[in-house]
């Protein structure tokens, strides 16, 4: 019974190791565990890496979450669902945009402080964009021309505002201003009380959608200076990506080769808990929908690295009660056990960097950390309880020859 079960266990982990390999390679149809659902980074698939500092000397952190978020918003509406904002030191925010084509372009739409303002003849400030419920583009004919406007509806407090202003100004020009430079100055022809108005002298219905979305989104509490562009292109980051999965591979399968040269069986079961590891942590980055970048896989391989060290104590300790004339299934559990608090510590420890990292670090740092944890996690499972398995279905199936467990 003990036998059977064993085995079962032992088959499910085979089987999830391989529908994840099938999944990575495009074979089948299991998408949610498909590798398109783990997104590349900046440095992968190329893009735009941009460094605003506000203009402003002492912004409050308050102030710079809120130019975060509407950052982030805005990279939502212009459909640049990849991209990541940071905050750099007290005054810089960092936004990453994979898969940018025209980086000027994602420049000016990012950090367009759209600052809307309603200013009357003598030149006060009547009601900004803070009093804007909604903005939405319309398309509208008069004397048989079509065109463009952006359709504002205001808040409670912004129609009763700008009823009062349209009542005072009745007949005069009530300037509309963005970011400082007037786009619209249309006469005031009746008393406007409920709550509506268009800006009109836009252009294109494009040009007049984005605008739209800009007002809606919010004005960034201070102006944003961009300090620095830096364009990554495709090629490049698809020649990194390549470089890096073949050292990887050419890595792996030094380790598995050498794993089964000096651990012989315990070797086996070594590599064949790495293939797990390896499908394990293929799945989660795709569950999650992870942004991989270079760093993260150089979290991937190090995670590697650590299982595989874990592998050799606990192989060592197997010896060494080998050795000691003890039986293959009591020095199988007693070099396990005792290697348990070696790895736990080397471990945890090396965790706790991967949170702190994470929590204080950036955009690349963020995503070694990110892989690192996962990576760490996943091979103290397939070192402690996977590879313990596996070697016990070995012994079960009768290898039990103590020489190929590396006793002398």
């Amino acid at each position: 019974m003990k036998l059977k079960s064993g085995l079962i266990l032992f088959l499910v982990l085979i089987i999830i190791g391989a529908a994840a390999g099938i999944s990575y390679f495009g074979i089948g149809s299991t998408n949610f565990l498909g590798v398109e659902n783990i997104r590349q980074g900046l440095d992968l698939k190329g893009g735009v890496s941009i460094v605003y500092e506000a203009d402003k000397e002492n912004p409050t952190d308050e102030e710079m979450s809120a130019a975060k978020e509407l950052i982030q918003a805005r990279l939502d509406r212009n459909n640049y669902t990849e991209g990541e904002v940071s905050i750099e030191g007290e005054r810089r925010i960092r936004v990453d945009i994979p898969g940018v084509d025209d980086p000027n372009k994602a420049v000016e739409d990012i950090g367009a402080t759209a600052q809307l303002k309603f200013i009357s003849p003598e030149g006060e400030v009547i009601l900004t964009g803070n009093e804007v419920q909604d903005a939405r583009k319309e398309i509208i004919s008069d004397n048989g021309i079509t065109k463009a406007v952006v359709a504002l509806e205001f808040n409670s407090e912004g129609k009763k505002a700008f009823a009062e202003a349209t009542e005072k100004y009745l007949g005069q020009v009530i300037m509309i201003a963005l970011d400082d430079q007037i786009i619209s100055a249309p006469t005031v022809n009746s008393v406007i009380t409920n709550g509506e108005a268009i800006i009109e002298g836009i252009g294109t219905a494009d040009e007049a959608e984005e605008l739209a979305a800009r007002i809606k989104a919010g004005a960034l509490p201070f102006k944003l200076t961009p300090l620095q562009s830096n364009g990554v292109g495709a090629k490049l980051g698809a020649d990194a990506l390549e470089s890096s999965i073949k050292a990887g591979i050419i890595g792996t399968i030094i380790v598995l080769l050498f794993m089964l040269v000096v651990y012989r069986v315990p070797g086996i079961a070594a590599d064949l808990a790495l293939i797990f590891y390896a499908s394990a942590v293929l799945i989660i980055l795709s569950l999650l929908e992870a942004t991989l970048t270079l760093p993260g896989i150089a979290g991937i391989i190090l995670s590697v690295g650590m299982a595989v060290d874990a592998n050799v104590i606990i192989f060592s300790r197997i010896k060494e009660e080998l050795n000691l004339g003890k039986t293959l299934r009591a020095s199988v559990d007693a070099g396990f056990n005792k290697a348990f608090s070696a790895i736990l510590d080397g471990n945890v420890t090396t965790l706790i960097i991967s949170f702190v990292l994470y929590w204080l670090g950036t955009g690349l740092i963020k995503s070694f950390a990110q892989t690192l944890a996962i990576g760490i996690i996943v091979s103290m499972f397939t070192t402690l309880v996977v590879t313990k398995i596996i070697i016990k279905q070995f012994i079960n199936l009768g290898i039990k020859n103590p020489k190929l467990y590396g006793a002398k």
